[in-house]
């Protein structure tokens, strides 16, 4: 009897940081392709251990713990991974910020609010927020945050750091070939087992069951962010859940951006700045940028993309 030796696709689905990962590896068999997928696995409950702000023994927490009273010593990969963020913060004008957890939870966005925040309220909420206030010391490889009550935290990052961590990890294992896909936030490697390239669809969320586009992504990163779903209406206004950092306003204009660049961290991170820029200044930043591109959806379900995008419409 001949033993096939052809390789094919193996996917397990969990739940790590909270989210829905599916992940998946082009291997020989079930046995090695589980082996991998433990592999990956743990890198991620790892980061997880280590960036958790609902973690009380994370590092991240001990940082939180001690704003406004002293620095903290850390290790160099989450010292690499805020100075990279505010990078990011650098780069997006603020728009992208980790120190958004100090942010007061004033829009609600089940149905229960039925009068807009006041303008007191809403300057009052982003009071602790502002990245500036991140003190980073490389030689001791502490952080500070200066202001008592300031938070950091990984929502918009973390979950495309872990990815493309896993995703390292097995390129490294030998893994030829696979895709981890962190609710959305979709990170590929390799191709599929007809050689073709991975495809990721792109909807309309006006109409969720309508795919307009199917595009190729090569070993990168492809994030889409947006909640239809997650939306207040003021004044004829309709707001997001995806709140300004800067302001304390929610996005408006936007209903779905989405990314793709070499590292999930980078894309996931841009997505979200991306909404909270606006459409104009957000194209503008991402054609810019080497390697980036996006397709921005606005709330009237027009299409816009950065300038080196190819949609074939299907």
């Amino acid at each position: 009897m001949m033993v096939s030796t052809a390789q094919e696709p193996y996917k397990r689905t969990l739940k790590l940081m909270g989210s829905r990962f599916d992940i998946t590896v082009v291997a020989n068999d079930s046995t090695q392709a589980n082996k991998h997928i433990d592999i990956a696995v743990a890198e991620i409950s790892r980061i997880e251990k280590l960036i958790s702000s609902w973690d009380e023994d994370s590092q991240t927490s001990e940082i939180n713990r001690n704003a406004g009273i002293k620095p903290v010593k850390v290790d160099a990969e989450l010292f690499n991974l805020i100075e990279r963020a505010i990078g990011i913060s650098k780069l997006t004008d603020g728009a992208f910020d980790i120190s958004y957890a100090s942010m007061d939870k004033i829009w609600k966005f089940d149905g229960s609010m039925t009068t807009m925040p006041s303008e007191k309220e809403i300057t009052a909420s982003v009071e602790k927020v502002g990245y500036q206030n991140i003190v980073l010391d490389k030689n001791k490889s502490t952080i500070y945050l200066k202001l008592k009550g300031m938070k950091i935290g990984f929502g918009a990052i973390g979950k495309g750091y872990a990815a493309d961590k896993a995703k390292t990890l097995l390129i490294s294992k030998g893994v030829t070939s696979g895709i981890i896909n962190a609710s959305g936030d979709m990170n590929t490697w390799g191709q599929q087992t007809n050689g073709e390239d991975w495809k990721v669809a792109i909807t309309n969320p006006m109409d969720k069951n309508k795919v307009f586009a199917l595009l190729p992504i090569t070993n990168g990163a492809v994030v889409t962010s947006g909640n239809y779903e997650k939306y207040v209406n003021f004044n004829g206004k309709r707001y997001t859940h995806i709140i300004d950092p800067r302001t304390g306003y929610p996005s408006t204009g936007i209903i779905s951006v989405t990314v793709f660049a070499p590292k999930a961290e980078l894309a996931d991170a841009l997505a979200t700045s991306v909404f909270v820029m606006g459409k104009e200044a957000g194209l503008d930043r991402i054609n810019q940028l080497p390697k980036i591109e996006c397709i921005i959806i606005d709330d009237n379900g027009n299409i816009s993309k950065s300038k080196n995008i190819e949609i074939n419409k299907l």
